[in-house]
C-alpha cells in the first residue's frame, strides 16, 4: 500500500511540474526588444580625400593600400580622444619653440607633426628601446648628431638642441633620398641603412611602396593623420577654448659654465624650485653638474609670472586650434 500511494505521488508531481514552470515562465518579465539605432552613440568614420601633401609632397590616396594605411591613422587619433586632446593643448606651448629652429633650417613645417608622432610631444618621453626626448634620438644616434649624453646631462631632453639635430638628421636623409620626404620619415622610423637596402632590394625609389615591418609603414601614415587633425581639429570633433591650452612659459636663460655643487641650490639662489628648474630644463640629469671643460649650458628659469594661470600668457600659436 506505501508503495502505491509513492507511486501515485511520483506521478502526480511529474505531470504538475511542468505545469508550473511554464507558469513561472509567463509570469517572468519579457525580454527587451532590440535596441533601436538611435539608442547608441553614431559612430562616424572620417572622409578619406583622395590625396594629401606633405612636405610638398603629394601622396596619392587612391591606391588601395595608401587608402587603407592613412584612414587606419586618421580612424585611430580621431577616437582616441584623450591622447589627442593632449597633443593639441602641448603643441600651444612647444611647437612656437619647434617651428622657428624648422623654418631657420629650410626644413619644412610638417615635420612638427613627426615630434608628435615620435613622442605626443612629451620632452621626457623614453622608449623601452632607451630612446629620449621629443625626438627620440638613441644615444649613439644623439652623439653623432653633436648631442651631449651623460649621467648628468643629456642633451636628447633639451628642445632646442635635440630640433637642431633633427633638422641635421632630416638634410642627410633627405640629401641620400632625392627629395623623398616620406623616404625620410620612414628612415626616421628604421634607420637610414634598412630603408636604403630594402630600397635597393625591393627595386623602388620611395618607402611607402616597400614592404616594411608593421610599424615603419605605418609611420609616414600617422605623420600625414596628426597633420590633417592639427590643422583643422574642429573638422574632427576637437573643440577648445584658448584658456585650455597649455601656454608657454616666459623665461630667462641663464648661462652656466661652471660646475653646479647643487642645482636645488641653485635653482633656490634664482627664485625657483628645484622641481621647476628640472621640469623646464630635462636635460639636467643629475643633481649636480660637475663640468670638468667648462661647457657654457643655457639654463631656462621661468618667470614668476608665467607659473601662474592668472598671470600667465594667453597665447594661441594657431586660431585654428580654438573653436569658440
Amino acid at each position: 500500500m506505501k508503495f502505491s500511494r509513492y507511486f501515485l505521488h511520483g506521478i502526480a508531481f511529474a505531470v504538475t511540474l511542468p505545469l508550473l514552470v511554464s507558469a513561472l515562465s509567463a509570469s517572468a518579465a519579457p525580454e527587451p526588444a532590440p535596441a533601436s539605432p538611435s539608442q547608441y552613440a553614431q559612430v562616424v568614420n572620417p572622409p578619406v580625400p583622395s590625396q594629401v601633401t606633405l612636405c610638398g609632397q603629394k601622396i596619392d590616396l587612391d591606391k588601395v593600400d595608401n587608402f587603407e594605411r592613412y584612414d587606419r591613422e586618421l580612424t585611430s587619433l580621431i577616437y582616441t580622444h584623450g591622447n589627442t586632446l593632449l597633443v593639441l593643448k602641448r603643441a600651444n606651448r612647444y611647437f612656437p619653440r619647434l617651428a622657428p629652429i624648422l623654418q631657420r633650417n629650410g626644413i619644412s613645417q610638417d615635420l612638427l607633426y613627426l615630434a608628435v608622432t615620435e613622442s605626443m610631444l612629451n620632452p621626457r618621453a623614453v622608449s623601452g628601446a632607451k630612446a629620449a626626448g621629443m625626438w627620440q634620438f638613441m644615444p649613439s644616434t644623439a652623439k653623432e648628431y653633436g648631442l651631449e649624453v651623460s649621467d648628468e646631462v643629456d642633451e636628447r631632453f633639451n628642445i632646442e638642441k635635440s630640433t637642431e639635430a633633427a633638422c641635421r638628421y632630416f638634410k642627410k636623409a633627405l640629401s641620400r633620398y632625392g627629395g623623398s620626404w616620406t623616404s625620410v620619415m620612414a628612415s626616421y622610423n628604421a634607420g637610414m641603412g634598412r630603408i636604403s637596402t630594402q630600397l635597393s632590394e625591393q627595386m623602388e625609389d620611395d618607402a611607402l611602396d616597400l614592404w616594411l615591418v608593421e610599424e615603419t609603414q605605418r609611420y609616414p601614415f600617422r605623420v600625414m593623420a596628426y597633420k590633417a587633425i592639427m590643422e583643422n581639429p574642429a573638422k574632427y570633433g576637437f573643440n577648445l577654448t584658448a584658456d585650455q591650452l597649455y601656454q608657454p612659459r616666459d623665461v630667462i636663460e641663464v648661462e652656466v659654465n661652471t660646475p653646479v655643487p647643487s642645482w636645488a641650490q641653485w635653482a633656490k639662489e634664482h627664485n625657483i624650485s628645484y622641481a621647476t628648474l628640472r621640469d623646464e630644463n630635462p636635460w639636467i640629469r643629475s643633481t649636480k653638474l660637475t663640468n670638468k671643460t667648462g661647457k657654457t649650458y643655457k639654463v631656462r628659469v621661468p618667470k614668476q609670472a608665467s607659473l601662474s594661470r592668472s598671470t600667465g600668457s594667453k597665447e594661441v600659436f594657431n586660431p585654428k586650434w580654438i573653436s569658440r
